[in-house]
């Protein structure tokens, strides 16, 4: 007689050995859907199946995985909430049987998309993984979501709001493992699948709103840049325009991108290497004053008209006092009239992209340009009416903007705001995350993440000092400030800087071999140095270049820098984690 094991051997072998073309069909994946009643409230619709074979793609200079080539089978499937007239739509990219490794990846969207169409799936393939998405159900229109978060004027619709916050995510994960493990035969033979999860921007929020909600989430997280915090984040996209009003300037882009330019090249060598990157803006902060571009000339060529965008004119002239008042005030970061912070500064380094300016034509001079990421906020989420921008920031202050955040706090709370501290059920069921965040953001600032973090370390640790807390906390959860990188992105404006590309691969090395990333492995993405790697340190060490060292920076504690990163939200008696 064969053993168990043989049996289980055996199976595991006829799945590796079967090709693309065997199972990559919609009879097998309907005789391999979750069962009936799997997931409590949700049934799946098999005549909704559709699967085909993909092969030979190929990727190329993609910031979030490397240079590939592939074979996939291309899934799909809907399912509808019991009770409800909806319809969600799921995304699973197979690989060959012979390429799979055991693995699921849960893919999230930006802004306000919960996924991002085909760009994240890649990630997870070329890693041996399921690579899954959702539209939650939002459909084709979910590029922006938020046109579906109200029943009508003045009526928030819960059910989607939900969807997007975390349920969506969670759906999909979950029905998308027990499909993994039926697909592949690993229910049969009891072997372990293992779940990450990649995203940056609202993709880290969302996933952070399964990890701080579910142990059973994912065996690690790779999060960029997560747009949590919600009230806040949205409202601050808001907050250069509101000092441009107030101070009455508009600054050409031209005139904001002179001071940008020439703070990257003061701050450059504050790290002790000269290679066109601002890898310590903490330093930048505290030693450059960006009052030494006044005068300087600046000169832009004129630009034709593009589908949504006018021409606009050549931008010349000397930077003005006044240009540098505004990118002072919104380097200072958002606060009350009464001088209480309301929420974290960009670095210095960092494109002043929301406080870009509009030409008018007419009026033939730049003036408001509202960023109607912040503004769709305002406009739907509170004020609760149908639209994608506020009509104007007529009468708004920084107290305006404060209480914004304020009523979306009240609103949103356990929902979209996701920063709930205490992340010990992930910890104890052996879960890593992984964060990290570009020192560039001109998006979410920086110390957001690092507030959070250290929210968390505080926490869980409270009592301990903070070299014990920091060290017990970086057992599962580390997190990376990148030199250089803009929003979820490798910089143009800083092109040697490593951008960390393999994340993927240094988690399941972290979850799978016990490898801990002390380090993280970057890539420079573009310019001449592309291809060149180096490691990027782990907070709250800090980088410092040794004379002659061309292979990577030493990693340093550095008070100074700790304490500028952690500046109080003094202008709430809440606790802001």
């Amino acid at each position: 007689m064969h053993s168990p094991l043989f049996g289980i051997l055996a199976t595991l072998t006829a799945v590796r050995a079967a090709t693309l073309n065997n199972v990559c069909s919609v009879s097998y994946v309907k005789a391999h859907l979750p069962p009936p009643g799997f997931y409590q409230g949700v049934t799946l619709s098999p005549s909704s199946v559709t699967a085909n074979p993909v092969t030979g793609v190929k990727v190329v200079d993609n910031d979030f995985y490397p240079d590939a080539v592939f074979d996939y089978c291309n899934v799909s499937f809907t399912y509808s909430h019991d009770g409800l007239d909806d319809q969600v739509l799921l995304t699973y990219w197979l690989p060959a049987p012979a390429q799979f490794q055991n693995r699921f990846l849960a893919t999230g969207g930006g802004g306000y998309a919960i996924n991002s169409g085909n760009q994240s799936l890649p990630g997870g393939v070329i890693y041996g993984a399921v690579a899954g998405m959702t539209d939650a159900g939002f459909g084709a229109a979910q590029g922006n979501t938020i046109t579906q978060w109200l029943a009508a004027n003045g009526t928030l619709n819960w059910h989607n709001i939900y969807m997007f916050g975390y349920q969506g995510i969670r759906e999909m994960s979950e029905l998308g493992k027990q499909f993994t493990k039926s697909f592949f035969n690993l229910t049969r033979t009891n072997t372990t699948l293992y779940t990450y999860w990649q995203g940056c921007s609202e993709g880290g929020r969302e996933g952070w709103s399964q990890v701080q909600r579910y142990a059973d989430s994912f065996d690690g997280a790779v999060i960029g840049a997560p747009a949590f915090r919600w009230s806040f984040q949205q409202t601050q996209l808001l907050y250069p325009d509101v000092v441009e009003q107030t101070m009455g300037y508009y600054p050409s882009p031209c005139e904001l991108q002179k001071i940008v330019n020439e703070t990257i090249a003061h701050c450059d060598p504050l790290d002790g290497r000269t290679d066109g990157v601002v890898a310590r803006t903490d330093l930048c902060s505290m030693n450059y004053d960006i009052a030494a571009v006044e005068g300087q000339p600046y000169h832009c060529p004129a630009t034709p008209a593009s589908p949504g965008s006018p021409a606009t004119p050549v931008q010349q002239g000397n930077v003005t006092k006044q240009a540098i008042a505004v990118a002072k005030k919104i380097l200072d970061g958002l606060h009350d009239s009464q001088g209480r912070r309301v929420y974290f500064a960009p670095t210095p380094s960092a494109q002043f992209t929301e406080a870009q300016t509009g030409w008018d034509a007419t009026a033939n001079r730049w003036g408001l340009s509202v960023i109607s990421l912040g503004g769709v906020f305002v406009e739907v989420e509170l004020d609760l009416l149908n639209g994608t921008n506020v009509p104007d920031l007529a009468g708004v202050t920084y107290d305006t903007l404060k209480g914004w955040i304020v009523e979306g706090m009240q609103r949103f709370q356990g929902v979209l705001e996701t920063t709930w501290p205490d992340l010990t059920p992930y910890r104890d069921a052996g879960g890593k995350v992984l964060m990290f965040h570009g020192e560039s953001d001109w998006g979410i600032p920086t110390a957001s993440s690092v507030r959070y973090w250290e929210s968390v370390r505080r926490t869980m640790h409270p009592g301990a000092g903070y070299n014990a807390s920091a060290a017990a906390q970086n057992d599962f959860f580390r997190l990376f400030l990148v030199p250089g990188a803009t929003h979820c992105a490798a910089n143009p404006a800083e092109p040697g800087a490593p951008f960390p590309q393999t994340n993927l691969a240094v988690m399941i090395d972290w979850v799978e071999r016990g490898v801990v990333p002390h380090t993280l492995n970057g890539t420079v993405l573009l310019g001449p140095d592309k291809g060149r790697n180096q490691q990027i340190c782990a907070w709250p060490l800090r980088p410092v270049w040794a004379p002659g060292n061309a292979t990577g920076p030493q990693c340093r504690y550095d008070q100074k820098s700790v304490d500028y990163w952690n500046y109080d939200l003094d202008a709430f008696n809440v606790p802001i984690y």
